[in-house]
Formats: C-alpha cells, sequence, structure tokens
C-alpha cells in the first residue's frame, strides 16, 4: 500500500509575521534555548528601497517564548544582520555582521538570561564580513564558529567566489565581546583554490560562469543570472568516530561544511581547519585515502543554506536542509515571479540524519510551503532533550518573492529519534 510523507510539523508557530509584506521581509533566524527552558530567537528585518533594490538597514529582533514556541513577544533589538544566538556558561551571545560597506563582525552580550543586552562590540576593524545564522560548537572548553570575510572587492554581483570561510575560536569562560579572547583561522578564498575552468566529470560550474562576474543565463521572459561559482554559510562538524577516515582522536580538527554555489542541487563544498600546538588554526582542503584533494561532496539541499547538529544520545549528525525538486527546468521556461535559477527552490524544508555526514538517510519533511512565492528555507536547529526545534525563514501567500518572506516560523519534532531506521 502507498505511503504518504506527511509533514512532522504541519502546524507551526509564528514567531514575527511582517506588518507590510510587501516592503519589509523577515531573515536570518536563530534559536537559543536556556538553561530554565526559555527559548530566545533572533531575526533581521531588510526593507524594499523605492528602486526596487533591497537594504537591511532596519533593527533585528530578539523574541522570548515562555511556553515552548508556541507564543513569543519582542524583547530587544539590535544593529547588524546575519546573527546567531549561542550561549557560553550563564551568558548569552548574539554575534553576526554589521550592514554596508564595512560588514565588521559585531555581538552583544546578556547576564541575565536574555533581559537586557549589552551594546554591539565590534571583532573586527574595516573588514567585509558576511555569513548566515550557522551552527555553533562546544569542545574543549571552547566555543567554535564560522564566518566568512570578503578577501576581494574586484566581483560584480554576487560575491561568494571571493569569501574564505574562517573558524572562529573563543574559550567559554572568557568575555566574547573581547577581540583579544577571539583566535582566526587562516583564510582560504574559494578563487584562489577553485579554477572553474578546470573542474572535470561533475558538471561544476552547471551554468557558463565567468571569474568576475555574474552572466547571464537567460534573457526571456525575464533576465536571470549565474554568479560565479563559490561556497558561503558555513556549518563546523567534528568527528568522533574513531572509525570515520577524518576522525582527529586528540580533538583538534573541525570540517566546515559548506553551501556550494555550483548552478548544481545535492553537493556541498568541504574544507578542515586544524589546531597547532601553538593556538593557531590553519585552514586547508581535505583530502581523500588516494591522496586527492576533496572540495565537493553529496549533500541533500547543498545548494541552499543548511544546518547541521551532532547528536550525542544517537551519535548521528542531522541536516536540516531545502529539498530541489526540479533543478532541470530550463531557465526560459520558469514562471517569470520565480526567484532565481531552478536550484532556488525554497519551498520544502526536510530533514535528514547520517552517521558520517556523507551518507545521508531521509528522516521527514519538516514543513512545506505552497506557491511560487511562498516559503520553508534556512533553518535553523537545537536539540531540546527528545524534541528538535526549528526556526524556518518562511513565507505564504502574502509573500513578496520565495526569497523575500513574510514570517518567521516555529517548529518542534517531538521523539525525532524515533525517526531514525
Amino acid at each position: 500500500m502507498p505511503v504518504r510523507i506527511e509533514r512532522l510539523c504541519p502546524e507551526p508557530a509564528i514567531v514575527f509575521r511582517s506588518p507590510c509584506p510587501q516592503k519589509l521581509y523577515a531573515y536570518s533566524p536563530s534559536l537559543c534555548r536556556l538553561p530554565d527552558g526559555t527559548l530566545l530567537a533572533s531575526l533581521d528585518l531588510g526593507v524594499a528601497k523605492s528602486s526596487g533594490a533591497l537594504t537591511q538597514g532596519v533593527p533585528g529582533r530578539i523574541l522570548r517564548s515562555d511556553d515552548g514556541g508556541e507564543h513569543w513577544s519582542e524583547i530587544w533589538r539590535f544593529p547588524f544582520i546575519h546573527a546567531r544566538l549561542f550561549s557560553a556558561g550563564r551568558v548569552v551571545y548574539l554575534l553576526g555582521h554589521m550592514d554596508g560597506a564595512c560588514g565588521d563582525i559585531a555581538i552583544i552580550r546578556s547576564d541575565d538570561m536574555g533581559r537586557h543586552w549589552s551594546a554591539p562590540a565590534l571583532l573586527t576593524a574595516g573588514q567585509h564580513w558576511h555569513q548566515a545564522s550557522s551552527n555553533v560548537l562546544h569542545a574543549n572548553g571552547c566555543v567554535y564558529l564560522a564566518m566568512e570575510r570578503a578577501v576581494y572587492d574586484d566581483c560584480s554581483g554576487w560575491n561568494v567566489s571571493t569569501l574564505a570561510p574562517v573558524l572562529m575560536r573563543a574559550r567559554a569562560q572568557d568575555d566574547l565581546t573581547q577581540s583579544c579572547n577571539w583566535t582566526f583561522a587562516s583564510e582560504i578564498a574559494f578563487r584562489d583554490l577553485v579554477d572553474a575552468n578546470t573542474t572535470r566529470y561533475i558538471g561544476i560550474p552547471f551554468y557558463r560562469t565567468e571569474a568576475r562576474r555574474s552572466v547571464a543565463v537567460c534573457r526571456s521572459p525575464v533576465v536571470r543570472k549565474c554568479a560565479p561559482i563559490g561556497w558561503l554559510e558555513a556549518q563546523v562538524v567534528q568527528f568522533h568516530d574513531p572509525d570515520h577516515i577524518w576522525c582527529d582522536s586528540a580533538g583538534h580538527t573541525f570540517h566546515l561544511w559548506m553551501r556550494a554555489h555550483t548552478g548544481c542541487t545535492g553537493y556541498a563544498a568541504v574544507l578542515k581547519v586544524v589546531e597547532n600546538p601553538d593556538g593557531s588554526m590553519t585552514t586547508l582542503p581535505e583530502t581523500v585515502p588516494s591522496g586527492r584533494p576533496l572540495i565537493w561532496l553529496p549533500c541533500p539541499g547543498g545548494q541552499m543554506k543548511f544546518h547541521i547538529e551532532y547528536d550525542p544520545v544517537s551519535a548521528l549528525y542531522w541536516l536540516l536542509s531545502t529539498q530541489a525538486t526540479d533543478s532541470m527546468r530550463r531557465p526560459e521556461r520558469m514562471s517569470p515571479r520565480a526567484f532565481g535559477l531552478p536550484d532556488n527552490e525554497r519551498q520544502r524544508l526536510v530533514l535528514h540524519f547520517s552517521r558520517n555526514c556523507v551518507d545521508w538517510c531521509f528522516a521527514g519533511l519538516v514543513d512545506a510551503a505552497v506557491g511560487e512565492n511562498a516559503s520553508c528555507h534556512y533553518g535553523y536547529m537545537l536539540i531540546d532533550r527528545d524534541d528538535l526545534l526549528i526556526v524556518s525563514r518562511s513565507g505564504d501567500g502574502e509573500a513578496f518573492n520565495a526569497h523575500n518572506g513574510n514570517l518567521i516560523t516555529f517548529h518542534r519534532v517531538r521523539n525525532f529519534r524515533s525517526l531514525i531506521y
């Protein structure tokens, strides 16, 4: 008898709803659970200019829920973007980067469980940083997270080929608003490592691209462009299984699993970072047993921002990502209102699990939006005992398009380990 895949969270709670869906858009949700069970969520807001362009320029929001995510109330506003919440000891932090031409890394802290927050402190000076609300890893008494710096400024259009993912480390007991307490890994910009003209046999890049500018893939019924290939929105991964080829039993090797912008679906980009005896961190390509360097790995939804969380109870990695259903559509056959190229679908948020971050098993459909302007994507998740808590950048029928949504939604996957098979 046929089995229909049912949504794991068919009735999400609303964290935020735009009062003006055609002009004010919601982005970059993150989530943090406090020791007493209180939930905090953060989000960005963007506003459309009269020219049709988009600018952030609107304070982000921190919201609080005292009933497990059913209801939310705003408690604070902050002046930066792409932020993520995390705790270190009894201190809660929010880290992102400033908007505009500078884009320095900014951070605020709360010492009273999110009720009040410090003024923003900058961890860098005069640099251009980017990131999404990606995961935070706690290991070795430290906090590890990834940001990405734009190494070059000569790329017109989307600049993911110029980005260098950077692993950042700080001791959890230190004041993380002080730049001196952070160590930054060495940098590798995508285009300094990967030559798009020399990749073979895996169809990357999928569309013709140029090194420093976007190229039109089609011009009718609307112009659709492909930016130079690159990586972004890194997740931090550490392998604990001694049987894993890349496991470091000393605990000083980390991996960056990144969204791969290639025009293809189902691939992630990978780098590794090694902690050295002197405390510095070196970023370099991973290799396989043959000795060949490795950049691309299969990853369901790797073409869009995804989130990876390790569960020590099941010893499995959980992947929250966006499912593509029709990436082989001819771009000129797409609806004029559809966003981006065919690999840019944003309607289905799905869950997978893996013992090694390479071989993924489908666990379920978290939720699905209906309509080309609707969306359910850019999810952020955390483990709350037996449940998986998720916030999603979402949109309904009132949204401007699938990229510029009007909602942030909260989803609870109850007894998520029961999905293992």
